[in-house]
């Protein structure tokens, strides 16, 4: 019996020491696996416009998780909003996967200062002082050993386009230089600069969209934006690949339609801004079509001047008050409606306007339309986000047009420059309907913030900004 079982341990050695050699020799070649890390996931590859202003917007960049310092888990980018009526910071935190993390108790730090920048053309150190308190409360938000590696932007946008001569690059160096001496924060060397305004229609609706969770969707699924600013107006919304194709070429200026890559799908994105078309700045364009003669669009009763980037415009009411009518007539001429339109279909001054079609038929409304909405009170001030109508703006335009300048502080007690409102109703509704082609019933969503996990963010450009600052790698391309 022992003979027999050392016969069967010399069979079974005999199959079991080459088995045993070959497994050795298979796991010794095997290629190294990639380490695991509790700050890593899987990459998330972006591509979205870049703020570079002194480049033409005429690259895109590819966006992937960002880089973390060995002892976080997150990264902060602040960005500043130097905009036409205000200064504004907004301080960000992403995980990696460029998901919004709290900054403190909120989904983002946000806080405002006005006037805005260019309100200082005769004093650049005055201007660039403006943000002081706004860079302390960022500074306040981001932890402290983060400050070095945390990116920080000024975007100026319509205001300082206006300033004559060398004033907003004057203007922007005093900024660059408080930044260095008062900060520790990330500064690139073009980091401070003015935003060209398709670049801010670009970054609002990858903000928005983003915010509601549609990036990586077919382009019918994402939603259009209007941003009315003080001093510009932008629109933009994702088309076809056809109608992309099929596009026009502006005999001047950036092309109509960007192809970008956002989220693993292909977009095609009409956005298109209007310098001069801002809220402030039409106050100003509306005044001046009727010069020195009294305005239709002024509240009766009223006797003064309105002043816009250094130029003061005659803003005396008519001997008959203001009218609606009268003063739609007023808005159709400075949006210039009856320009020639040598394409297919136009907005006003002779722009494209997209093609129209899906993309465009679920709007995000914001910036002043939200405002005066609510200053008027046909949406709830204390709301974030409400569903209105073109028509909800002639409506009210109708009420204040009617209103005498004495009566109208107890009319509207939250309205600012109120012998402007008759005039700002109507221009809002003028652009709407007569501007940019909605019909009057067509639902539109006005926003102030947007709701993102179990917090509320304002609805901004900001936010695509400060997702490309924060990208860990980047590559260009020609769009």
């Amino acid at each position: 019996m022992g003979d027999q079982m050392k016969n069967h341990r010399g069979i079974v050695l005999v199959f079991l020491i080459p088995l045993l050699l070959i497994s050795f020799l298979v796991y010794v070649n095997k290629p190294p696996q990639p380490q695991a890390s509790s700050s890593s996931s899987p990459s998330k590859s972006l591509k979205i416009f870049s703020i570079n202003a002194h480049r033409k917007l005429s690259r895109t960049l590819h966006i992937s998780s960002p880089s973390f310092s060995s002892n976080s888990s997150s990264t902060y980018a602040v960005i500043f909003d130097a905009g036409s009526s205000g200064s504004r910071v907004h301080v960000y935190n992403f995980d990696s996967n460029l998901d919004l993390l709290p900054v403190g108790d909120e989904l983002e730090l946000f806080e405002q200062v006005k006037p805005g920048l260019s309100s200082y053309a005769d004093n650049v150190t005055a201007a660039a002082e403006s943000l002081i308190g706004l860079l302390e409360s960022a500074e306040a938000a981001v932890p402290e050993e983060l400050h070095s590696s945390t990116p920080v932007r000024v975007g100026a946008t319509a205001g300082l386009r206006f300033l004559s001569g060398n004033t907003s690059e004057e203007i922007l160096e005093a900024v660059r230089d408080l930044l260095k001496q008062r900060s520790d924060f990330k500064l690139e060397s073009d980091a401070v600069a003015v935003l060209d305004g398709i670049q801010e229609g670009s970054y609002l609706w990858v903000s928005i969209n983003y915010l509601l969770g549609n990036l990586g969707k077919e382009y019918p699924s994402t939603v259009g934006i209007v941003d009315l600013g003080g001093g510009s107006v932008q629109m933009a919304y994702a088309i076809s690949e056809t109608a992309y194709e099929n596009a026009p070429t502006p005999s001047v200026g950036e092309k109509y339609v960007k192809h970008t890559y956002l989220n693993g799908t292909d977009y095609y994105l009409y956005v298109h801004s209007y310098l001069g078309y801002g809220l402030l700045a039409a106050r100003a364009g509306l005044l001046n079509v009727t010069g020195d003669s009294g305005s239709p669009c002024i509240l009766g009763g009223y006797n003064g001047s309105y002043v816009y980037s250094g130029i003061t415009y005659n803003a005396t009411a008519s001997s008959s008050g203001s009218s609606i009518d009268e003063c739609k007539k007023v808005a159709d001429k400075a949006l210039r409606i009856s320009d020639t339109c040598t394409y297919l279909n136009c907005t006003f001054g002779g722009v494209w306007n997209g093609g129209g079609g899906v993309g465009e038929s679920n709007l995000y409304v914001g910036s002043f339309f939200f405002d005066k909405a609510a200053q008027v009170g046909f949406v709830n001030s204390s709301d974030h986000i409400a569903k209105a109508y073109p028509s909800d703006f002639e409506a009210a335009a109708k009420i204040a047009c009617q209103t005498k300048v004495k009566d109208a502080t107890s009319v509207y007690p939250n309205v600012i420059d109120v012998p402007y409102i008759c005039l700002d109703l109507v221009y809002q509704y003028s652009l709407l309907v007569d501007g940019f082609g909605l019909d009057p019933s067509q639902e539109i969503t006005l926003m102030k913030q947007l709701k993102y996990q179990d917090s509320w963010v304002e609805a901004v450009w900001t936010l695509g900004s400060a997702i490309e600052a924060i990208s860990s790698s980047s590559s260009t391309a020609d769009l």
